[in-house]
């Protein structure tokens, strides 16, 4: 096989965006995809609908829902910002729509619109290859071929990195960019979970498991520094294990250095009332229940599977009627509404995250071209970078993006 201008490693949708743009420049291209199908993570994302990126006008808006190394992505999202995504796919028939939190779906809810289009749009100007890239080859300081696991050497000008995370290893994100990454003398930021759920020590949440709670707050304290990290206001869902949801893997993007312990979670339940209001909300409950047991007597401001947990929480016995509750009583029952308060003891583990943090060191990056500073003619993009952000699009965008922009600056002369 003749010397490829560029060789792709991955066939996400970082490696599908680059392969197209880097073969509409003309460099003949070459694709190593592990599967048999590229976009196999892109077609879980979403939950199969895949959420292929936020509708914010500004870069400044985007790198704020971007917690990791944000600034680094500057040029890619500039390169490449949500109106032109959109009109990339529609361009190619994808129509997309805007649905809450700003949130950009295809108009059919089928992920497989998306690969199938990025996939079109790399095959028309590059090839693919079934193999599994192991070793990248180096001379002079300069990257000039990847040798693959079937023993076969592939020469290049160039190699992108594009091979995603740690997160869903069933799709083929299984740590194999890293590995490539150190070859090259990268430092490679230790991987761990991001946007995933979190496990709880309070027992309560098994008891909840099902339960989703919509329109309540949480923060999120660092209890050894007793500092605030993370506040929000949405959705989030109790599980046999402890928490998740939109809200509580936004959330997990912030906690660093995890430890049993180290992050307490309050949630408040009744976030559009302050503690005056509740109690005033909570004594018109009773005022209509007055002979009713205290347990009876929450079923219009709690969902019913969360009365027995917060009457146990109370310390109010589930029998007292409720016109012998006291005022210290009805006190510490608005209190608990407003702070129902778990302890974290881990995230679950990373092949249920969303995502991974981590990754190559973005300082060792050129955020302008995505080309290693280390080592000539090489390139990453997506998700082996140290970056992530909220769930929303937005890690979408970041891959596309930083595709795009490695796709543009591929350096035709060897």
């Amino acid at each position: 096989m003749k010397k490829a201008g560029l060789i792709i490693v991955g066939a996400g949708a970082a490696g599908m965006m680059a392969a197209g743009t880097a073969g509409e420049r003309g460099l003949d291209t070459l694709v190593i995809e592990r599967n048999q199908r590229p976009g196999r993570k892109v077609m879980i994302t979403g939950k199969g609908r895949c959420n292929v990126s936020n509708n914010l006008n500004s870069v400044q808006e985007i790198i704020s829902n971007i917690p990791r190394n944000g600034r680094f992505l500057f040029s890619a999202l500039n390169a490449f910002m949500p109106a032109d995504i959109v009109e990339f796919f529609e361009s190619r028939g994808v129509p997309l729509k805007v649905e809450r939190g700003n949130r950009i779906f295809p108009v059919s809810d089928k992920a497989v619109d998306i690969v199938d289009c990025l996939a079109a749009y790399a095959s028309r100007n590059s090839r693919m290859i079934n193999e599994r890239a192991v070793k990248l080859v180096i001379t002079d300081g300069r990257v000039c071929a990847v040798e693959t696991g079937d023993g076969n050497t592939y020469e290049a000008d160039n190699v992108l990195i594009a091979t995603g995370g740690l997160s869903y290893p069933q799709t083929g994100s299984t740590g194999d960019g890293y590995e490539l990454a150190k070859q090259a003398g990268h430092t490679v930021i230790k991987p761990v979970p991001s946007l995933v759920p979190l496990e709880i020590h309070e027992g309560f949440c098994s008891a909840l498991m099902g339960l989703s709670l919509r329109n309540v707050a949480i923060k999120v304290t660092d209890t050894e520094k007793n500092k605030e990290i993370y506040r929000d206001f949405g959705e989030m869902l109790f599980t046999h294990f402890g928490v998740s949801g939109p809200m509580i893997l936004s959330a997990s993007a912030h906690m660093r250095d995890m430890k049993s312990g180290k992050y307490r979670l309050c949630v408040d339940l009744k976030p559009a009332l302050d503690e005056a209001q509740l109690d005033a909300r909570i004594l018109r409950d009773f005022a209509e229940n007055t002979n009713k047991n205290f347990i009876n007597a929450l079923d219009m401001l709690l969902p019913k599977k969360l009365v027995p947990v917060i009457v146990k929480l109370s310390g109010i016995p589930m029998a007292e009627k409720v016109n012998q509750i006291t005022k210290e009583q009805r006190q510490s029952l608005v209190t608990l509404l407003k702070n129902l308060t778990m302890t974290v003891t881990g995230f679950r583990p990373v092949d249920e995250a969303i995502i991974t943090s981590g990754g190559v060191n973005v300082k060792e990056v050129n955020p302008s071209t995505m080309e290693s500073r280390l080592v000539k003619g090489l390139y990453f993009a997506g998700e082996v970078l140290d970056v992530d952000a909220y769930t929303g699009g937005f890690n979408m965008q970041i891959a596309l993006s930083t595709g795009r922009l490695a796709g543009l600056n591929v350096s035709k002369e060897r």
